[in-house]
């Protein structure tokens, strides 16, 4: 006969309220030597493990790089791998469903590269004015910077529908973990980021919207994980 996980519980009080007290606290005192001896054993084996293990980079003659590791003088291929993604066959409970995922697929598979290239740009950007010396320099070249991405994007930005583009104002914020909004703040000002959001509402969008506090969210980051590993 099976015991509950309650009265698992309530048997190890029964047999702790009939302990010594003393008892109970040796016996508590040692538990706690143990773990901490087992603790440091472990540390102490990860240190010498961290020794003996070298990772380098190997030419071969057709050019290409290898990685390897050397651990107590063998020599084994060093390869990380991909993070492997398994989901469940998808279901539908009607057509309407079934319509609003594949045309989310078709979003997704259209928006992602530019939030992408948006992640890009303001990495390269970051690296430019962290060379600047003040904030007058950085704000002539924000502006002038502005006007040249902006001239450069404005046809392929154009054709997106309005759904793709609160689409892609959500996957700005899911690379980022920072709004849209507050990214146009912190590099333009706050009377930009207002201008632009004022913008933005009047055709429906929002550029505070976060990634993840919509419930179809979960259902993007699927087919997010999905079109990354070439899956759809």
């Amino acid at each position: 006969m099976s015991i509950l996980p309650r009265e698992r519980n309530a048997e190890k009080a029964i047999f702790r309220s009939s302990l010594n007290p003393k008892c109970l606290d040796y016996c508590m005192k040692y538990q706690l030597y143990t773990v901490t001896v087992i603790a440091i054993l472990l540390l102490f084996a990860m240190q010498s493990g961290a020794q003996t293990r070298q990772v380098i980079a190997q030419t071969a003659s057709d050019g290409t790089v290898h990685r390897i590791i050397i651990l107590d003088n063998d020599t084994f291929p060093f390869v990380v791998l991909k993070p492997v993604y398994v989901f469940a066959k998808r279901h539908f409970k009607n057509k309407k469903e079934e319509q609003f995922y594949w045309r989310t697929v078709r979003d997704v598979k259209r928006v992602l590269p530019l939030a992408h290239y948006i992640r890009q740009v303001v990495v390269q950007t970051n690296d430019t004015l962290m060379t600047m010396p003040g904030k007058r320099e950085r704000d002539r070249y924000m502006k002038g910077f502005e006007k040249s991405i902006f001239k450069q994007n404005e046809a392929e930005f154009s054709k997106l529908t309005l759904n793709q583009g609160k689409l892609l104002i959500r996957l700005v914020d899911r690379e980022f973990n920072v709004s849209s909004y507050e990214l146009i703040k912190a590099y333009r000002g706050r009377f930009t980021a207002g201008f632009w959001q004022l913008f933005a509402k009047l055709l429906g969008a929002d550029l505070k919207d976060s990634f993840g506090s919509k419930e179809q969210d979960a259902i993007i980051e699927q087919i997010i994980r999905m079109v990354e590993d070439g899956d759809i």
